[in-house]
């Protein structure tokens, strides 16, 4: 049996006439197009946080990275860095081992950053125009289906 078959607006069964049974029909019709048109939006809002959040931290990245990375070569090439390394056998070590690898990790989130961002900014970007587009021409088709001004 249809769902949409002898039901009133509220699940009842009702056969009290033809006419309300395909009115209510289209009713129910019309609202879950609309239910699945407020998801779809709904979803497509949640994406563009998720992007803008995603762009917030390529950014901080490709700025944070760089300033780490001056931080540790400013630190190397102090001229009391060396005597450091050798008075501090253990704790030189360490430094030296942690210096190098926040310059490698530096490095490598500024790449990471720059395409991130690149990903974020222009394929995204192009790809939300086009479902832009895409959309505007499905609202358009459907209004001239069902005779709607946009």
């Amino acid at each position: 049996m249809n769902p949409d078959e002898n039901l009133d607006g509220h699940g009842n069964n009702d056969d009290s006439s033809s006419s309300s049974s395909s009115n209510s029909s289209v009713t129910r019709t019309e609202h879950s197009r609309l239910d699945i048109v407020t998801s779809m939006d709904d979803f497509i809002f949640q994406i563009l946080k998720i992007r803008r959040t995603l762009l917030y931290i390529s950014i901080s990245a490709i700025i944070l990275a760089p300033l780490a990375i001056g931080l540790s070569l400013f630190l190397i090439s102090h001229p009391t860095f060396f005597a450091v390394l050798e008075i501090e056998n253990e704790f030189g070590i360490v430094l030296g081992i942690l210096l190098i690898l926040i310059i490698i990790i530096s490095v490598t989130m500024i790449i990471a950053g720059i395409r991130h961002y690149r990903s974020i900014v222009v394929k995204w970007t192009k790809g939300y125009r086009e479902f832009q587009r895409e959309r505007e021409e499905a609202d358009r088709k459907i209004a001239e289906e069902y005779g709607i001004e946009t």
